[in-house]
């Protein structure tokens, strides 16, 4: 059975990278941070019963909370298509270029491919795992793996980004 002091542990251990894997998911921090804390709340109802790993539970709630997000969200607004000049050097702003450009990239996939992608290569879960967060079997892991690796490798600069190792 597990307490208090687990749940704490965990959230101090693994918070940040649930809250990237967040971002990458959902393109905007703050909504990346709701999403964490939501998923952590739902997760920790369920405290007791998660098993000795609680990983998949939690980015289980996590891309299902975000899916469910998506499917109601709010298209009213629209975000600016550049931001203000900023005295970045240019090593910086080209790399920036290269994150933005696979952030877009990412954010032309469909959300199933999106969460394999993510999850696979940022959180470096296996298909096994991925599978079960995700909902469906590991073949279809495979195969919307690389479909959407063959999507990104279309896209110019998303090509570039990742044959420099950005």
């Amino acid at each position: 059975m597990r307490d208090r002091a687990d749940f704490e542990h965990y959230v101090e251990q693994r918070s940040a990278r649930l809250l990237r894997t967040a971002y990458l998911l959902c393109r905007d921090w703050g909504t990346a941070e709701d999403l964490v804390q939501t998923a952590l709340a739902r997760a920790w109802l369920a405290w007791r019963r998660v098993g000795a790993n609680p990983d998949p539970y939690v980015y289980r709630i996590l891309t299902n909370t975000h899916a469910s997000w998506w499917r109601r969200r709010w298209r009213g607004e629209v975000a600016t298509g550049e931001l203000p000049d900023s005295a970045c050097p240019q090593d910086a702003q080209a790399a920036l270029g290269t994150r933005e450009a696979l952030r877009k990239a990412l954010a032309a996939l469909p959300p199933k491919q999106r969460a394999v992608v993510v999850l696979r290569y940022f959180a470096d879960l296996p298909d096994e795992e991925i599978a079960g967060i995700v909902g469906c079997s590991v073949a279809t892991v495979r195969s919307q793996a690389s479909r959407a690796l063959a999507k990104l490798r279309l896209d110019p600069a998303a090509r570039a980004a990742m044959e420099t190792g950005s």
